[in-house]
């Protein structure tokens, strides 16, 4: 009696795991390394040596002055041994607060170039969504997701890796348009997807 228990069991097991794959079957799956495909993409690339760049021509400006106060604080110390606490505490209060002034810059400076880079990289980062929305429609694909840092995705298998085919595309598709996608073009497909 135990054994036909379980032999039903088994059998019930196995014919809704049958049913589970005919099921997942009718869907095409894959998934994008989305930490690779950023890495890999050219228009990333070149936000990334754009931000560089600016960084390091601000970093240079800014560094001018740093050594200019860094001059004028040495020789603050020599006068200050030379002419007392007095007058020490009586002109110190300029170079403090150019110091301060110096810290102030240097902070807006980060702030301004990661507010600038940041606003690019999120327009980058929705473009390649709705490019890899469109990509998956055409070919065929019921679910694309993602892995990389933020991604939920724990395992797959390497045979639904696609991150190489879509860096190939969307590196083909920013060098022949200079863009990505037209965002508004997507739109207007997915409402007249909807209307069908």
């Amino acid at each position: 009696m135990k054994k036909t228990i379980l032999f039903i069991a088994l059998a019930l097991t196995i014919i809704s795991c049958d049913k589970k794959t005919e099921v997942s079957g009718e869907e095409k799956t894959a998934y994008i390394d989305t930490s690779k495909l950023l890495d890999e993409y050219t228009q990333a690339k070149d936000i990334e040596a754009k931000y560089k760049a600016k960084s390091e021509q601000m970093g240079k400006e800014l560094d001018l002055e740093i050594k200019n106060f860094q001059s004028d604080a040495a020789n603050f110390q020599r006068n200050a041994q030379a002419n007392g606490q007095a007058w020490a505490q009586q002109n110190g209060a300029a170079l403090q607060k150019r110091e301060q002034e110096l810290t102030y810059k240097q902070q807006a400076m980060m702030q301004q170039l990661q507010r600038e880079s940041g606003a690019e990289m999120d327009t980058l980062v929705k473009s390649v969504k709705l490019y890899i929305k469109e990509y998956g429609k055409q070919k065929g694909y019921g679910y694309i997701y993602g892995t990389g840092e933020s991604a939920t995705i724990l395992y797959a298998k390497d045979k639904y890796d696609i991150t190489e085919e879509v860096v190939t595309a969307i590196n083909e598709k920013f060098k022949k348009d200079g863009r990505l996608v037209a965002p508004e073009a997507l739109k207007t497909d997915d409402k007249k997807e909807e209307k069908k």
